[in-house]
């Protein structure tokens, strides 16, 4: 296949996100990107009788939200040019790309979540709204919606800002959210009442803690993780007697989250060791564990449809996201036994994708780090790396499209999983927290870079670098940082420039957890915040520069690009820009992701030739 047929290839292949199985099981929906000028919302049969079925198709991105709770549809959310203010919209799977509007179109506040009542008529959301003023504040509010009248009730007024998506139970009697109004590294669990009479704290195991909750499917019964400096545990805790019992508690394993389907007595327990998904299905009463062992790739079972047979997402470097069904005794991936159909919409074969190879090295100070090796085949033409954002997050043995297409056209792609990352342990992952963003993760990175070349695998002056948010400020602090013999080029993507902007323009949501990694606010840590801010060190920048941004970014604004294209200029840097205006925090629509990638290519062709 030439690189123009796969680069078309690429570009056929769908992108699954956060599918998510109906309360009768008969179902399950995602959401697909790639599809369409947008990403979408599709749905399809768990029995695998029928192809997928379009639930939206529209020029904007749609993403999957919640299922109605009598399994006939789902809530879908659509911004505008990816600005994050988000409106609801019902869809019938009997009235497919109908899309009954449940919220006001572009907001001036951030919605967060949507459970439909069972009495069809409340709709339960997060908002950072005042709603007597109708203005934009820092905190998120729980609020019941009457979509009849259009009435919004305030059930709970968290005093502080934090990403909170809450979550109503069963029979729509109660709704649990999190709140982090005691310290920004910490999140406690509150549960209020529909009427909003009973708001209370139930869940809390210290002010820096950030403990996660979910319903049993009977509505009377939380389940949740809580983390300790080491590990994570699991507990459940029982209404109205708040009595709890741990359910794993082990500092040997990287727990990462847990859920009940419904359906389903046991729970899941996703376990990620060395950046690879691992999944258990645990018996709460016996406390017996079934390991998922799927072989190669990732399995992360949904729910059941009968005791021995469950539907599950599979994926890997050469394994698109797919879902499926499969035996708990032998958790295969059976592409005849496919939901999604993913192979069906794309000519590209498994023997097509560069596989993730996994790489290790140790740190300036001794640390040992992971990360993915992506080779070409033949002759190099350099390195790029792509560093993963978040940087609570990490890359995982999954199909990117940059990191196939930079391997297809004679790049080595490294992929490292620095310090900070989730997907090892707890220590790993709150080891970024000790020095700050800008740090010790950077080292990881810089010596990641610096055993390839002393493997032979990279070259010196053949080195790039890219990726998008906190990939894209690793990026910034590299060509700022690093000598052209470590990194020649960088193409960071809304990537942070000046931390003191990007605190004060980012969404208020973020502003707690800029400050837990960073130790402290602006005022609190002037220092800091200087030090690590790419900005203040332009005048270093000795190699090539591609500075690449979404217009309606919401999350690092184009704040950050106005102001440091100013110190570049003043500094007589040299630099490209290649900005979006109908993208925000990435970019992520088909037609513009073919111009970066295609920007992209060109541009580290010619700074590492």
């Amino acid at each position: 296949m030439k690189p123009d047929e796969y680069l078309d290839s690429l570009f056929s292949l769908p992108h699954m996100y956060g599918p998510k199985i109906s309360r009768d099981r008969r179902w399950v929906a995602w959401t697909w990107f790639r599809v369409g000028p947008a990403a979408d919302v599709f749905v399809g049969p768990t029995d695998g009788s029928t192809p997928p079925l379009r639930l939206t198709d529209t020029n904007e991105n749609a993403f999957l939200v919640s299922w109605l709770p009598d399994s006939s549809g789902v809530i879908a959310a659509q911004d505008k040019g990816g600005n994050e203010r988000y409106q609801l919209f019902l869809i019938e799977i009997d009235e497919p790309l109908e899309m009954s509007p449940l919220t006001e179109a572009d907001p001036n506040f951030f919605i967060r979540g949507g459970d439909l009542h069972p009495n069809g008529r409340y709709l339960v959301y997060g908002a950072n709204l005042d709603v007597d003023s109708h203005q934009e504040i820092e905190a998120t509010w729980i609020y019941r919606h009457d979509i009849k009248t259009g009435e919004r009730v305030p059930l709970a007024r968290p005093a502080k800002g934090g990403y909170i998506w809450p979550e109503l139970n069963a029979d729509g009697s109660m709704v649990l959210y999190t709140r982090k109004d005691r310290h920004p590294a910490g999140r406690q669990v509150w549960l209020v009442d529909i009427e909003g009479q009973q708001d209370r704290e139930i869940l809390n195991f210290g002010d820096d803690v950030k403990t996660f909750a979910s319903w049993f499917p009977n509505g009377e019964r939380v389940l949740f993780t809580t983390e300790l400096r080491t590990h994570r545990r699991v507990g459940a805790l029982e209404l109205p007697n708040g009595a709890t019992e741990w359910l794993v508690d082990d500092p040997d394993r990287n727990i990462e989250g847990a859920n009940v389907p419904f359906g389903s007595h046991q729970v899941v327990i996703k376990e990620v060791r060395e950046a690879r998904t691992k999944a258990y299905l645990l018996d709460p009463i016996s406390r017996e564990e079934t390991r998922l062992v799927s072989g190669t790739g990732n399995l992360f079972p949904l729910a059941p449809l009968t005791e021995s047979e469950w539907v599950g997402q599979f994926y890997s470097s050469n394994q698109p996201g797919d879902l499926c069904r499969f035996l708990v005794d032998t958790p295969r991936y059976n592409p005849s036994r496919t939901i999604s159909r993913v192979w069906e919409r794309t000519a590209l074969a498994a023997s097509e994708f560069s596989q993730a190879e996994a790489y290790h090295w140790s740190s300036a100070d001794g640390l040992r780090i992971q990360g993915w090796l992506y080779r070409p085949e033949g002759r190099t033409k350099g390195t790029i790396v792509f560093v993963h954002g978040g940087p609570t997050a990490h890359s995982e043995d999954a199909i990117h499209i940059q990191k196939q297409l930079f391997a297809r056209h004679g790049f080595v792609v490294f992929d490292p999983n620095y310090r900070g990352s989730t997907g090892f342990s707890m220590r790993f992952q709150e080891e970024i927290k000790r020095e700050g963003w800008g740090a010790a993760e950077q080292e990881d990175i810089r010596t990641g870079i610096q055993s390839l070349i002393d493997q032979g695998i990279a070259e010196p002056g053949r080195v790039g670098i890219t990726g998008t948010s906190y990939g894209g400020y690793s990026s910034w602090c590299a060509i700022t940082r690093f000598p052209t013999s470590i990194v020649a080029a960088a193409a960071p993507i809304c990537g942070m420039t000046d931390l003191v902007v990007d605190y004060e323009s980012t969404r208020p949501d973020l502003r707690p957890y800029i400050e837990e990694m960073l130790g402290g606010s602006p005022s609190e840590v002037p220092e800091r915040y200087f030090d690590r801010s790419p900005i203040n060190f332009v005048s270093n920048i000795r190699g090539e520069l591609l500075i690449v941004q979404g217009d309606r970014d919401p999350n690092v604004t184009p704040e950050n690009v106005r102001v440091i294209r100013e110190a570049l200029d003043h500094a007589g840097v040299r630099y490209e820009v290649l900005n979006f205006e109908d993208e925000g925090h990435g970019i992520i629509k088909p037609k513009n992701q073919q111009v970066l990638l295609l920007w992209l290519l060109d541009f580290f062709e010619r700074a590492l030739a």
